[in-house]
């Protein structure tokens, strides 16, 4: 088997890799809406420390994939308005219902029923968002239109550089909150 991986074989390792991650949301507590609430309410901090040690691992584990020529990025346009509106889409309704697509999609794995509220909001605004994507394309993703970009690029700071800073960061933030609580 050579890599990079493609074709038919990547769906079950798709499917492999999504429970994974399913399981692995619901084992570290990220799949109870209670906890994801609390993190909006300053009171539990486990969502950030696994989404901050999520980037790194995921961040570094890439980095050396595509330095070891095993992956290449693709690097998305930067259109400020269009992300701007779907990060206040998103965070709007995973404070509404306690949940993200992922852990929404673990929670009703675990056998959380009112998870599957989140999940068909979730479908519905997909089939919204594909709906109206003509629109979308010609009004909002013009306005602040960047182009693909990456900190690296735009600072002349390498990506290790980049990752070991916001490791740094993350233990600040990690022992910050451990002597608050």
């Amino acid at each position: 088997m050579t890599l990079p991986l493609t074709g038919l074989v990547t769906l079950p390792l798709g499917v492999l890799f999504g429970f994974a991650f399913g399981w692995l949301l619901y084992r570290g507590h990220v799949a109870d809406a209670n906890v994801i609430v609390n993190q909006f309410r300053l009171r539990d901090y486990t969502v950030i420390k696994v989404l901050l040690t999520a980037i790194i691992v995921g961040g570094v584990g890439v980095l050396l994939l595509h330095q070891g020529g095993l992956a290449a990025y693709h690097i998305k346009p930067a259109n400020l308005l269009g992300v701007g509106l779907g990060a206040a889409v998103f965070g709007v309704g995973m404070a509404i219902g306690g949940y993200c697509p992922g852990t929404s999609l673990a929670a009703l794995g675990g056998g959380s029923l009112h998870a599957l509220a989140t999940v068909v909001g979730m479908i519905g605004g997909a089939v919204l968002f594909a709906l109206s994507f003509d629109w979308i394309k010609a009004n909002i993703l013009p306005v602040g239109a960047r182009g693909p970009l990456r900190l690296p690029e735009m600072s002349g700071v390498p990506d290790l550089i980049w990752f070991a800073g916001l490791a740094v960061a993350t233990l600040a933030l990690f022992v910050a909150i451990e002597r608050r609580s």
